[in-house]
């Protein structure tokens, strides 16, 4: 069975929900294991005053029992949305009468017009015929990732009992970028110390108490002007076997389907992997990553050795054993407080677009989305190499699959 997941629910709606399909029976599956991440996610400086109002906690409705997963059950989960006690009227799933003042004064209040540039609302608008732009801006809000992180989470449980993991970290805020590169920095600590690092700062990042401050005064100027600011994030999978994927054709290509997954998250408008566009400034023999036989066998699955991953772990199309590593571009949020010119589709006239709660910097939190969505890809792809009915199986399959790797 393929991995896959839908999601529903809007911004100020009663709740999210979601449900993933896939997952094998007999995994451990706790409630704490998804709030982690929803917590991570609601971190970050430069965050909003929904941040404040949400605590998003992960309720299991289906496909769990006493802490594991089972019989092949889809997981469905629901998140109650807080904040939809203040937007009874405006995103009540009945009709309501507005000939009641506190009915209609609501409606008139949460009613938008005015689009934002940036954002799905006038596409949207156009393409579903919708004259309340809410209509769009509910479901296309970034509030949807929080359904993502909670399948990230699942697939990121799954993939840990195959030794896999998945993290990410800020490489700049706007202007204002790391004092070494990324590579360096990841190199001078062992992988736990650097999650640690990450971990403890706000901004996500594994530098020095100077470059975190530095970014932190940018990003109190950029809020000061009434401006939004993006910047940039490495995620990375390490523990990935060799051969998730197939060169055999596109629609198959693990490098395809991560900047797919990885391109699908709100606020991304780019995605490298390894040197990624660095590869045209170079020529083959700096760019290949070159094939060493160990000595001794470098660890218990595979005996070849590279000294360098340019290509980002990925080459045909099928993961190489080494690390998966990808550069995403996030761009500012398009919700200004100063906001930008624009046009009024009730009106047809110029207008200022419309301003709602909004986050200054979402680069940290976005992270931790774009992880989600590589956990998953890399579930998926796995699940599909190894797959079977229960963890008993996947791991007998890739238990064999490992001694037959120490043979090649």
């Amino acid at each position: 069975m393929t991995l896959r997941f839908l999601t529903a629910g809007e911004s100020h709606g009663p709740e999210l929900n979601i449900i993933l399909e896939g997952i094998p029976s007999n995994m451990s599956l706790l409630k704490e294991d998804i709030d982690l991440d929803l917590k991570r996610r609601q971190g970050g400086y430069g965050r909003g005053a929904r941040m404040k109002i949400e605590k998003d906690q992960a309720f299991f409705t289906g496909g769990v029992r006493h802490g594991r997963s089972f019989g092949g059950a889809p997981v469905s989960i629901k998140i109650i949305n807080k904040d939809h006690e203040k937007w009874l009227y405006a995103m009540n799933p009945a009709p309501v009468d507005e000939s009641i003042a506190e009915v209609s004064e609501q409606l008139a209040a949460r009613f938008i017009s005015k689009v934002r540039p940036g954002h799905a609302d006038l596409a949207g608008a156009v393409k579903y015929h919708a004259t309340d732009v809410r209509d769009i801006l509910e479901r296309s809000s970034a509030r949807e990732t929080t359904s993502r992180v909670v399948v990230g989470a699942i697939c990121r449980k799954f993939l840990a009992n195959f030794g896999i993991d998945i993290f990410s970290h800020v490489l700049n805020i706007g202007e204002i970028g790391l004092s070494e590169s990324a590579e360096a920095l990841r190199e001078s600590l062992d992988y736990q110390s650097f999650k640690d690092k990450v971990e403890a700062s706000e901004l996500r990042i594994c530098d020095t108490s100077e470059t975190e401050t530095r970014m932190k005064e940018y990003i109190n100027r950029i809020r000061k002007s009434g401006d939004t600011v993006g910047g940039t994030v490495e995620v990375f999978a390490v523990g990935v076997p060799v051969g998730l994927g197939s060169h055999v054709q596109w629609d198959r290509r693990l490098d395809g389907l991560i900047a797919q997954a990885l391109m699908s998250v709100h606020t991304v408008k780019s995605v490298e992997i390894g040197m990624g566009k660095a590869v045209g400034e170079h020529p083959g023999s700096v760019v290949q990553d070159q094939i060493f036989l160990a000595k001794e066998k470098i660890d218990k699955e595979f005996r070849y050795s590279r000294k360098s991953n340019n290509l980002g772990g990925i080459e045909g199309g099928m993961s190489n054993g080494e690390p998966i590593v990808c550069k995403v571009g996030v761009k500012p949020i398009p919700t200004l407080v100063s906001t930008l010119d624009s046009i009024d589709l009730e009106t047809q006239n110029d207008s200022k677009s419309h301003f709602e709660r909004s986050d200054v910097c979402v680069v940290p939190a976005a992270g931790v989305v774009l992880e989600a969505m590589l956990a998953f890809t890399i579930a998926r792809a796995f699940l599909e190499k190894f797959g079977a009915d229960s963890m008993e199986e996947i791991q007998r399959n890739y238990r064999s699959y490992q001694e037959y790797c120490l043979t090649r």
